[in-house]
């Protein structure tokens, strides 16, 4: 399946009668790794559950390759767009293999077994995030970060042409979260993924949504986006910005409180 088109268009969620997220309109070019960044509370998780189809818009439309993605056959959508969130829901009693194939189930029939090109995807996907170790384990007796690889490679082995990933280097450890991201930068879909971790944003990612208080403060590149301005007004905080001299990606280093940038701190 080709990498998939999502367009985003004036979307309002509500939660009774508070709103989550207002009028907000985003843009993923097929192939693009497009990141979602703002502070918590800033309906980052809430405008992605309406692109993987749990909260439904109160205004707007959610449109993959042109159809409104709330309109889609379940199965269809299924093929289409996977998902890995952060409520990873209850304990599976199941082995690792199990739970990862879990991913081939929009491609198969009812009662179909796992064929020669299942396990093959199954394995790839393991491989893909390091956890081919785990397979036969337990999932239920995994750490948190060994769940969270497998819940990824779940996401693989469905081969989507659209990966929503809510927080997907949570407990992850810097290598992982390395390699978990420049993975997905090689994969044939359309990337929209929700980081904290601006500096991992700036340098994996396409382009940037800056969401603050359910709107779009920011939009584009990141070397356009993230600015000592920006870290002031959405995020409260002094931080210098510079641009890495071997990657060329943005590079933000937050002061401590009360320093001006600039200035060196704690030297003594």
């Amino acid at each position: 399946m080709s990498p998939a088109e999502l367009v985003v268009d004036g979307v309002t969620l509500s939660a009774g009668a508070r709103r989550l997220v207002e009028d907000v309109s985003l843009e993923a070019g097929p192939g693009d790794v497009i990141g979602l960044v703002g502070p918590n509370g800033s309906g980052k998780s809430s405008l992605l559950r309406a692109v993987y189809r749990v909260l439904r818009p109160t205004a707007g439309m959610v449109r993959v390759d042109g159809a409104d993605a709330w309109s889609l056959p379940v199965r269809r959508l299924a093929r289409t767009v996977a998902a890995v969130v952060q409520e990873a829901g209850a304990d599976f009693d199941l082995t690792v293999r199990e739970v990862v194939a879990m991913g081939r189930t929009p491609h198969k029939r009812l009662l179909d077994g796992d064929s020669a090109d299942d396990l093959r995807l199954v394995a790839a996907a393991l491989d893909a995030v390091d956890a081919s170790a785990l397979t036969d384990r337990p999932f239920d007796e995994l750490s948190g970060g060994e769940r969270q690889r497998v819940l990824i490679a779940r996401a693989l082995a469905q081969q989507p042409a659209l990966l929503v990933l809510d927080e997907p280097t949570n407990h992850l450890d810097i290598r992982h979260q390395l390699e978990i991201l420049a993975t997905l930068r090689e994969l044939p879909a359309t990337v929209l993924v929700a980081l904290h971790d601006l500096n991992l944003a700036a340098y994996y990612c396409d382009r940037l949504y800056v969401l603050h208080e359910g709107r779009v403060a920011a939009s584009g590149p990141p070397t356009e986006v993230l600015t000592p301005r920006l870290l002031a007004e959405v995020y409260g905080v002094t931080g210098e910005v510079t641009i890495h001299p071997r990657t060329g990606s943005p590079q933000v280093t937050f002061l401590p409180p009360g320093a001006t940038a600039g200035r060196r701190v704690g030297t003594g």
